[in-house]
């Protein structure tokens, strides 16, 4: 079709062509919804794993740092930020490793000393790995913990 010296295609099966798009994205995510509940069923009848190792413990701090980096550089706001990462690192603890971790012997943490440990781990490794992303009154703060800490040993 011309008009006025431009060319206009018109593709009749354009809109059927959109709309198989649109089906098939969510198909070829299909053997992910099958697979994870199994998988989850399968571990949710065994008993929780040894505590957290050390190994364990500066994976998740990393991820969590991780995603404090990546969530602040999106325009979060940091106390949202450390509130999600510190949420799914003590989710982590509990599913995985019963609440346990390897340098505090056998004994299960409750939510509350889980959420402060994770809390000031994840924090330490974003002042590691994006500095410019933690806010200064938190460095200060963090600062002043670790020279504490090092003046009680």
């Amino acid at each position: 079709m011309r008009h006025h010296g431009c060319i206009f295609r018109f593709d009749p099966l354009r809109p059927f062509n959109r709309l198989r798009s649109a089906l098939s994205a969510p198909l070829l995510l299909l053997p992910l919804f099958i697979a994870a509940p199994s998988a989850m069923a399968q571990s949710a009848g065994k008993a929780p794993s040894a505590p957290a190792s050390n190994e364990d413990v500066f994976l998740y701090r990393g991820m969590g740092s991780s995603y404090v980096c990546n969530a602040r550089t999106a325009g979060i706001e940091f106390p949202k930020a450390v509130g999600v990462a510190a949420a799914t690192y003590v989710q982590l603890l509990n599913g995985r490793h019963g609440g346990k971790v390897a340098s505090t012997g056998n004994k299960k943490l409750t939510n509350e000393q889980l959420f402060a440990g994770a809390e000031f781990q994840i924090i330490t490794g974003a002042i590691q790995f994006c500095p410019d992303k933690v806010p200064d009154d938190v460095k200060t703060k963090v600062k002043e913990a670790l020279k504490k800490a090092k003046a009680a040993k």
